[in-house]
């Protein structure tokens, strides 16, 4: 077998490797880096444009990330999400000044994010949520109103043929954005690719990781074209593969990895790309979550802005599918099952029985039973305007947990071995938006000393200004920085 010993392996070639990746090589211009993905194209999974909602989620619009219970709002999620979009804002910002962006489309657009409820419970609490957000300068700009006419203006589509006796109530941020996340992840695997030292390999599977006594790591590959085998040895490797990361996890065999499984969910979305409809809805609407049901499945009416072209798309409707990638295997949940996760799993099933009700109700839908939760939001939809799309597969957590088990765990983690060699990322949302920070995490975590260095420290400052320092207490520096990537990433002011 070859044998080669790149400085770090990145295995998956998604926007979380290509962040990385991009962080370690404007740190180390030296270093050398490898990035194996086993499909034939790059961001082709949970990064494609078409796979996620292309939020840019920033808790503007996302009502699941504040929670309400006695007549408070939880402003925790939302606060920590909201900064950790700016500071994604100010990096991209980097990639274009820096003009290690190329594309011939923006890969992020302005468009007004918008919360929509309708029923005076939720009215009272879409009151206190913006009551609550715009103390906070980093959601002062947040409007609301119940003045029918006014939300007309805003999103017509939704209001034509409307029940005038409704009450409904309406939050927007016009500092929203769309993002291509897939476009993304295209421009920074082109500048690292144009780096010396940087080796992409397409069509390559990794088999296997074993952890050596001197605390490097052997990784087994698989060119899945030829079916050639290769040993590859390093000091670092990132799991950064979607939902293949929990397999992968298990095959490091660390101590950190053990109680973890993971549990998936499908999803599909209705696409419209009539002109007659698409040109009368500018923004991102997102509803109230049903019970028990994933925080991706938030129904949302997203104008959406891919390669140049507008589309308007309405979902997600959740799924069940035992594999763990939209192109992974149907014995992937199974396969996962080992004795150190399957009470986790159990338990953490026990404890979620609406999320399996709520699935059990999304599979047995049929297109026309979609469509009626469409016209809720859009009274006058045609169903012939519409055609469903498969969207991209999530991988929840199942943690274990000492008092009840297992636990689903709705968000991202990172796993890392004791000695910092190995790092892996599981989970699903927010994920893309705050790929970034989550980076910045695993470089804190893997590599501390390194991020305390004066030299990592004042490139790291160059690429994101606010580093080291709050968004959410200093509002001053929060416009400061807001203004600068709002002007160089060509969006517009508020």
């Amino acid at each position: 077998m070859d044998t080669t010993s790149p400085d770090y392996i990145l295995i998956g070639a998604g926007i979380m490797s290509a962040t990385l990746g991009t962080f370690i090589k404007t740190l180390e211009p030296q270093a050398t880096i490898h990035i194996y993905e086993r499909l034939n194209k790059v961001g082709a999974e949970s990064s494609s444009a078409w796979n996620n909602a292309g939020t840019g989620h920033s808790a503007f619009c996302e009502l699941n990330y504040t929670p309400y219970k006695d007549g408070k709002v939880d402003l925790t999620k939302a606060l920590r999400i909201s900064e950790q979009f700016e500071i994604s804002k100010q990096f991209w910002a980097y990639l274009v000044e820096n003009k290690l962006s190329k594309s011939k489309n923006p890969f992020i657009n302005d468009i007004p994010h918008m919360s929509f409820v309708w029923g005076n419970k939720n009215i009272e609490f879409l009151k206190a949520r913006h009551s609550s957000m715009t103390r906070f300068p980093i959601f002062e700009d947040m409007i609301i109103s119940k003045d029918k006419t006014q939300i007309k203006e805003w999103i017509p589509l939704m209001m034509n043929g409307r029940d005038q006796k409704e009450e409904l109530a309406v939050t927007r941020m016009d500092i929203g954005t769309d993002v291509n996340f897939g476009e993304i992840t295209r421009n920074m695997i082109r500048f690292l690719e144009d780096s010396d030292g940087v080796s992409l390999e397409l069509g390559t599977e990794v088999e296997d990781l074993t952890h050596k006594e001197d605390g490097s790591w052997a990784v087994d590959i698989k060119n899945l074209i030829t079916g050639k085998s290769t040993t590859v040895h390093t000091k670092f490797v990132f799991i950064g593969a979607g939902g293949g990361a929990l397999p992968l996890l298990e095959k490091s065999d660390i101590p950190e990895g053990r109680g973890y499984g993971g549990f998936p969910v499908s999803g599909q979305w209705l696409r419209c790309d009539d002109e007659k409809v698409i040109t009368q809805h500018e923004a991102k609407v997102y509803g109230k979550a049903a019970k028990g049901s994933p925080p991706m499945s938030v129904p949302h009416l997203d104008t959406r802005y891919l390669d140049g072209k507008r589309s308007l798309l309405f979902g997600p409707y959740a799924g069940f599918s035992t594999k763990f990638l939209k192109e992974g295997s149907w014995m992937d949940l199974p396969f996962s099952l080992e004795m150190h996760n399957i009470w986790p799993m159990l338990s953490a099933g026990m404890h979620n029985i609406d999320l399996t009700k709520y699935l059990i109700q999304q599979v047995m839908q049929s297109k026309e039973e979609k469509f009626e939760f469409l016209q809720k939001f859009y009274p006058e939809a045609e169903l012939g305007d519409w055609r469903l799309e498969i969207a991209g597969q999530r991988v929840q957590i199942i943690k274990k947990d000492r008092k009840v088990g297992g636990v689903l765990k709705f968000g991202t983690e990172i796993v890392s071995a004791e000695d910092g060699s190995l790092a892996c990322l599981l989970g699903a949302s927010p994920g893309a938006s705050t790929s970034v920070s989550i980076m910045l995490d695993v470089l804190k975590t893997c590599f501390p000393e390194k991020v305390k260095s004066k030299q990592w420290q004042s490139t790291i400052k160059k690429m994101i200004p606010s580093f080291g320092q709050s968004l959410i207490e200093n509002g001053d520096l929060m416009r400061q920085v807001r203004d600068r990537t709002t002007q160089i990433l060509s969006l517009k002011a508020s």
